[in-house]
């Protein structure tokens, strides 16, 4: 059984923010893009979301009325679970013993959406195995940002670099022995 990946697709500021200090993404939407910098033929990978609360109460209450990853199974991490909803589970669980579950099944890519305190407890655990990160060409000065105090170092290799529109997008890989 081949082991299930942790990919983080994130987007952020020029100095490092995933998030204004209002907690939106709202300085995103105004980015010139020419695609969708990869989010299709990348969501069609993933069955496994991860979001904290506040990143799920974001997507519910601001991108849409329907939730928009309904065709995979997510887990919101929260303090103060509340009742499973259809393919959501919402669990006060440990991220990274949760990721370890299962990468024991079989299935796709798991997706982190955010915050960055859920990835920071999986970099934590070095759980993460690839970064797709799209930077816009907008400073905010403040907010949250991607990385918070790393607890230890991890290497990663440059994949691939490309541009669309004013986003630039990095990947990166894992880099293990």
């Amino acid at each position: 059984m081949a082991e299930r990946k942790v990919v983080c697709y994130i987007a952020q500021s020029l100095d490092g923010y995933i998030a204004d200090t209002e907690e939106t993404l709202d300085w995103l939407l105004d980015v010139e893009m020419d695609g969708d910098a990869g989010y299709g033929e990348f969501i069609n990978t993933v069955d496994t979301i991860l979001l904290g609360r506040r990143t799920y109460d974001w997507v519910v209450d601001r991108v849409s009325e329907e939730f928009p990853y309904a065709d995979q199974h997510s887990y919101v991490f929260t303090s103060h679970p509340k009742e499973n909803e259809s393919n959501i589970t919402f669990t006060s669980e440990d991220p990274a013993d949760v990721v370890k579950t299962l990468q024991q099944q079989e299935g796709g890519t798991i997706w982190p959406v955010g915050g960055s305190l859920l990835i920071e407890s999986l970099l934590n655990e070095d759980l993460v195995d690839e970064f797709i990160i799209s930077i816009a060409p907008v400073t905010l000065g403040k907010g949250i940002p991607l990385f918070q105090e790393a607890q230890r170092r991890l290497d990663f290799t440059l994949e691939k670099v490309e541009k669309d529109g004013q986003i630039a997008q990095l990947s990166y890989k894992r880099k293990r022995n």
